[in-house]
């Protein structure tokens, strides 16, 4: 049953808009135009930007490529409220009219408190942004409301309790952050679904950084002769329960011609190939990790409280897939306990370890690569 957030949209595809056409520093509008037409053209209409998305060019690439060019009832538009752009209450109504003139339309179908971690959390709750955005639903403004979410699942828990008009989540989801400890997509997907919240899926490519893969894993697709690295990741994350929308920031005609071919009459993985996703998710996680199975059992025991499986998942995205986020989720597990430049060296933590990991040693890697590089 489609969810009344998304009766308007098509297909369950999005047009993620942080990653467009570049040329000499500016949205190339000619090639954004002709990707907008083919996306439109092939039978989808979900558009998702944000306001800090390409220093402020999203928006207005937008206005000129989406919305002066076509009428409004044939396209699904989603913005948010970021929070690098407010820092009182006072400061969001012009912020989002100056979206709303940005994008050169009178309402966003959904509008979304962007990247909601627990501390984020507090601040929107101190400045009302919940409350605001509330009030622009009440006037016809936005036609949706919901959260964009990185953070453990406890914290959705506790957002979509407190505020139980949320409509939609927008989560982190693909199949190597599925099990990972740091991301924690698996048991945020669960919180969506005990909610009853449909979900929007952004980095089901998890950055590009499965697309390109290493050869090894590569070879396993090429076996299947089905499409590209790139169809078998988002194929995956469409394929779940309760996934109403994925999105791909999609930088060329070519990344988008690749993305529609699958998509347009969209089918979920059959067994095979879910068989095929594990062996390469497999590959993926063997490539220089700390097999830490974030069975838990040193935070326990740490007297420093530091979130030490979280930090060596952060640690593995960093090495294997130079993930932009690591570093982002690196400081949300870090503002939930200790550094790990914290540790006193008591060594409970590997007395209790199952793996026998040098756990101590290990956290000095972490230092290095997320405290000292800062």
């Amino acid at each position: 049953m489609k969810h009344t957030v998304f009766e308007k949209a098509k297909k369950n595809f999005g047009f993620g808009c942080m990653r467009l056409p570049m040329k000499d520093g500016e949205v190339d509008h000619e090639a954004f135009c002709e990707m907008v037409d083919a996306f439109l053209g092939a039978g989808f209409n979900y558009f998702d930007t944000a306001h800090g998305y390409i220093g402020g060019k999203s928006e207005t690439a937008i206005k000129a490529a989406l919305t002066s060019r076509y009428p409004r009832e044939s396209y699904v538009l989603t913005n948010k409220l970021s929070t690098f752009h407010f820092e009182k209450q006072e400061e969001i109504r012009p912020l989002f009219e100056q979206q709303l003139k940005a994008c050169g339309v009178d309402y966003f179908d959904l509008y979304l408190m962007h990247a909601q971690n627990k501390e984020l959390f507090e601040k929107y709750k101190k400045c009302r942004a919940y409350e605001t955005a509330l009030e622009f639903l009440r006037e016809g403004k936005i036609k949706h409301f919901g959260i964009s979410f990185h953070d453990k699942a406890e914290i959705l828990e506790e957002i979509l309790t407190a505020y139980p008009q949320i409509e939609a989540v927008q989560i982190q989801f693909n199949y190597v952050d599925y099990e990972d400890a740091a991301v924690d997509s698996r048991r945020v997907y669960e919180v969506c679904r005990k909610f009853g919240k449909p979900i929007i899926v952004m980095e089901p490519v998890k950055g590009g950084n499965l697309v390109k893969l290493p050869t090894l894993a590569q070879e396993i697709f090429n076996a299947l002769k089905g499409g590209s690295a790139a169809s078998y990741a988002i194929r995956y994350a469409a394929g779940f329960d309760g996934v109403a929308m994925v999105l791909s920031g999609m930088g060329n005609m070519d990344m988008m011609q690749d993305n529609l071919s699958y998509m347009q009459s969209f089918s979920p993985l059959s067994e095979k190939e879910h068989e095929a996703v594990r062996r390469v998710c497999k590959i993926l996680r063997s490539q220089d990790t700390v097999p830490c199975t974030a069975c838990a059992y040193c935070t326990e025991v740490c007297p420093q409280k530091i979130p030490i499986p979280h930090f060596f998942s952060c640690l593995n995205s960093k090495r294997v897939f130079k993930d932009w986020s690591a570093d982002f989720y690196y400081d949300i597990h870090k503002s939930h306990g200790g550094a790990a430049d914290s540790c006193i060296s008591c060594g409970q933590c590997e007395n209790i370890c199952p793996q026998h990991l040098p756990i101590r040693k290990l956290l000095k890697e972490v230092t290095e690569e997320f405290e000292k590089k800062k």
